[in-house]
């Protein structure tokens, strides 16, 4: 079988195309229900809140590679500003630029395209430079709480963090997953630990993004049979890179947004909550993780929270 078919064979085992309607437009979140948030909350102990979101800054992990997807830039547009005359309350206010998926993000259904297919079967060509995403933006989900686990790859394989070449396999994930103590269920936002930003966190931006461990082209059927309903993870590009199979680039993108409908986001700081969940000796907990909602985005800004 050529790499091609193999990985159109994967994309045929995974595809949730029409699961949900052939209308729906927010993919595997549909599998986080009432019940699945109720168990969720009961995960919650000492209410010990972790956040997982690197500061907005404009040193931040974007290096030019990307085209536009530029670091915040922040900017004053008034300081201690009197707005109602002398002597009343006065205001500061200011304004950014940046790219919507430049630090920890969520990427919309939206974001990726192969074979000019979207989620769902719909045109690629439903993304517009004039309106973004008409079908499955960022702005369609109407909350991401759930259940949240923890796979450390590293702690799970006695490494502080993975080499740069290390493709994570299902067989890592279940590792992690037997550490965690928990088996992955229906509807739970998975994140997975490869420790990469720490390159970041120690000031080298592009070691951070090159080479760079990240999830194996065979990992989406793993999510696909527990029914994950998203996945994060602590690297640039979310998937090894460069890619594991030469010349086959971003295809766990295609396999996650496009076939499954399953939203993955990147640059996810997950080092203090993996000391936390080593300290707790537990790895699921309550995760809030709702993205910017705008208007026809392919991706938006998160700021996460793990509760335990």
């Amino acid at each position: 079988m050529s790499l091609t078919d193999e990985f159109h064979a994967i994309a045929e085992r995974v595809n949730n195309w029409g699961r949900w309607g052939s209308d729906d437009e927010t993919g595997t979140l549909n599998l986080v229900t009432d019940e699945v948030v109720r168990r969720a909350a009961a995960c919650v102990r000492r209410g010990r809140r972790v956040p997982l979101a690197l500061p907005l800054r404009q040193d931040g992990v974007q290096t030019g590679v990307i085209p536009g997807r530029v670091n915040p830039l922040h900017v004053m547009v008034q300081i201690n500003q009197e707005l109602f005359g002398p002597g009343t309350v006065a205001c500061s206010d200011d304004a950014v630029t940046m790219g919507l998926q430049a630090a920890t993000h969520w990427d919309a259904l939206a974001h990726a395209s192969h074979s000019g297919k979207l989620y769902n079967g719909r045109p690629a060509d439903t993304v517009t430079a004039h309106g973004g995403a008409a079908f499955a933006g960022v702005d369609k989900p109407r909350h991401i709480v759930s259940r949240g686990v923890l796979l450390d790859v590293p702690r799970a394989l006695g490494v502080e963090w993975l080499d740069g070449s290390h493709a994570v396999t299902p067989d890592d994930l279940d590792a992690a997953e037997e550490l965690a103590g928990t088996r992955v269920r229906g509807g739970d936002i998975v994140l997975v630990r490869t420790g990469q930003i720490r390159t970041y966190l120690a000031g080298d931006r592009h070691a951070y993004g090159y080479p760079s461990p990240g999830l194996s082209v065979r990992c989406p059927e793993w999510f696909h049979a527990r029914d994950v309903a998203a996945v994060a993870n602590d690297t640039l590009t979310f998937e090894i890179f460069p890619p594991e199979i030469e010349n086959l680039w971003l295809p766990v993108h295609a396999l996650h947004l496009v076939e499954m409908g399953m939203p993955q986001g990147q640059n996810w700081n997950l080092e203090e909550l993996s000391t936390a969940c080593g300290e707790e000796g537990r790895y699921a907990f309550l995760l809030s993780a709702m993205p910017e909602p705008f208007v026809g985005g392919t991706g938006a800004p998160v700021a996460p929270v793990a509760i335990l």
